[in-house]
């Protein structure tokens, strides 16, 4: 496994895999850092460090890459160490449909890394069928602007080599707790902290609900990659003491946090899956979630009416849940347990199954 930015989301990836994965697997990695060098430059790097682990255990028969990696580049700088090992490509996200930040500029380069990457694997793995279907419509518009010897011939082939294999979440340390009404519900918002998680939706609800009475707890989760969270912040200070806690927690905190949540929101411009969410409505919160993205994927479609909302509705859904609490937790009874089909334990062999029949 190719990994160079071996943090967070990607990371939890990848230690999942090698620690259920009935197959043999290796890391490769970088830190979690300079995602945009990752994909200009980490092919370089990480080549040199794939032939010392080359050197101690010997070729590969699959190589798992992930998305921030120029798959051609790493291939031409191993191909005297690595055989001709099987290649996939696993798309956590990509640089062509994932939305600019306030400040960012688009970068067609980084975006057609991605493509020529896709076209040198011989499979590449989605973690959504949002994310393929989006991506994929996305890639005619930019590879129609080349000047020319263009690309477009090769869509249909590499979307013919595209398939979802979707996330796997560690869940065994999660148990669905029983909720009681005693106290203010708690409300967690457990994103990393950035702009295409729309935490100004989340904060301004809020708002809203305190300055109409509303009772209720507020946590704040997640990853700070804000460098200036000023935003985070301000919002922490108008809830005062309603916030019970804000920043990044350590594994066991985490979970323990997810016990004695209520209700876990989201209001995000983006979302190619949501481990986030899996695992807090495994834990027993309640979902508010748009019905859009990958969550009308993610969620089973016997829970959408109580789970996502329309576009506009997510102030009024939240408000409606704060209201009726014990009869949303009713009308969620079992998804829970749905939602465990993403554990690790039980989607692995999946991934053992795919990653076999290319090593075939």
């Amino acid at each position: 496994m190719v990994e160079p930015y071996y943090g967070g989301s990607h990371r939890s990836w990848a230690d999942g895999l090698v620690e259920h994965s009935q197959h043999e697997v290796h890391v490769v990695a970088h830190d979690p850092n300079f995602w945009r060098w990752r994909l200009r430059g980490a092919a370089v790097t990480l080549a040199e460090i794939t032939a010392d682990v080359v050197a101690k255990v010997g070729q590969p028969d699959v190589l798992l890459v992930s998305d921030f990696v120029n798959l051609p580049a790493y291939l031409g700088l191993t191909r005297r160490v690595v055989g001709d090992p099987a290649v996939a490509l696993y798309m956590h996200e990509n640089q062509l449909s994932y939305p600019l930040g306030p400040s960012q500029q688009p970068d067609e380069a980084l975006s057609l890394v991605n493509w020529v990457s896709m076209v040198a694997a011989d499979h590449v793995f989605f973690n959504s069928q949002f994310h393929l279907d989006e991506l994929f419509g996305e890639l005619a518009t930019l590879l129609k602007r080349a000047p020319d010897a263009g690309h477009i011939h090769l869509l249909d082939s590499v979307r013919e080599k595209s398939s979802v294999l979707p996330v796997g979440v560690t869940l065994g340390d999660i148990g669905d707790q029983p909720r009681t009404t005693d106290g203010p519900p708690l409300i967690l918002w457990s994103h990393r902290w950035d702009h295409d998680k729309n935490p100004r939706a989340v904060f301004g609800a809020l708002d809203q609900l305190a300055a109409a009475g509303y009772d209720f707890r507020f946590a704040l989760a997640g990853e700070n990659e804000r460098v200036d969270p000023r935003e985070f912040h301000e919002a922490i200070e108008r809830l005062g003491d309603r916030v019970i806690h804000h920043g990044f927690l350590d594994r066991q905190a985490y979970v323990a946090l997810l016990a004695t949540s209520d209700i876990v929101v989201s209001a995000v411009h983006h979302e190619f899956f949501g481990i986030a969410m899996v695992e807090a409505m495994v834990a027993g919160a309640i979902g508010v979630l748009p019905n859009r993205l990958s969550y009308p994927e993610i969620v089973p479609e016997q829970f959408h009416d109580v789970v996502l909302y329309d576009e506009g509705g997510f102030v009024d859904r939240l408000r409606d849940v704060l209201d009726n609490l014990d009869h949303y937790r009713q009308r969620t009874v079992g998804l829970s347990n749905d939602l465990r089909r993403y554990d690790w334990a039980t989607l692995v062999t999946d991934y053992d199954t795919a990653l076999g029949n290319l090593r075939a």
